[in-house]
């Protein structure tokens, strides 16, 4: 249990920071930069996520010939998982921001605002809140998915299970397991509810 949950935090640590500037070079008026990032984003977006654990787990091996500590498996686990979650929040942020009238832009310039001043103090603000129900869904989203670090051998809680019920020919261990992710979800989607009921001042 206390892997699962070090992967799911580890992931939000990683990702949520990651994707900002992925959507801002997303959003970038530098041609190269803006086709190198939805490359980025469709590749992310477009593969399964095992198959990239897999990926950044061998490929240090077969294309660098790496040799590959057993302890590598869980930072590989994790590198996978905000590599890929980062593409979908960089999405999110990005509608997030689009979403925002441009007229904000150009009252913020009069006013005398500096670019970064003008989204860190106006835009940002208001981008968390419209952005919060995706991102909640992502968030639910991986907490289920951190059973797929099993791919590579980490022994997250939902592979423990299975070898459990599997010994004991029985279904308790996957009903607890079933129940974990149950209740995490739960407490994950009311933090998330709070939060946004505490932006409600922006309506």
């Amino acid at each position: 249990m206390l892997t699962s949950m070090l992967i799911f935090a580890l992931t939000l640590l990683g990702a949520l920071p990651l994707a900002l500037p992925i959507a801002f070079g997303r959003m970038s008026k530098h041609a190269p930069l803006r086709m190198l990032m939805q490359v980025y984003i469709s590749f992310m977006r477009g593969t399964p996520l095992m198959l990239q654990l897999l990926v950044v787990y061998f490929g240090p091996w077969f294309i660098l010939k790496i040799p590959l500590s057993n302890g590598y498996r869980f930072y590989a686990a994790i590198i996978a998982f905000v590599l890929n979650y980062a593409a979908y929040f960089a999405e999110i942020y990005r509608a997030g921001i689009e979403s925002i009238p441009r007229g904000q832009y150009e009252a913020a310039e009069v006013l005398g605002y500096s670019q970064g001043q003008t989204f860190w103090r106006i835009i940002f603000p208001q981008m968390v809140k419209r952005i919060l129900p995706p991102v909640t869904n992502e968030v639910i989203t991986l907490v289920k998915d951190t059973s797929l670090a099993f791919s590579i051998g980490v022994m997250e809680m939902f592979t423990m299970a299975k070898q459990i019920s599997s010994a004991e020919k029985s279904m308790t261990a996957l009903v607890a397991a079933a129940a974990f992710y149950y209740v995490f979800n739960a407490i994950v989607a009311w933090a998330m509810n709070r939060f946004e009921r505490r932006l409600a001042y922006y309506r």
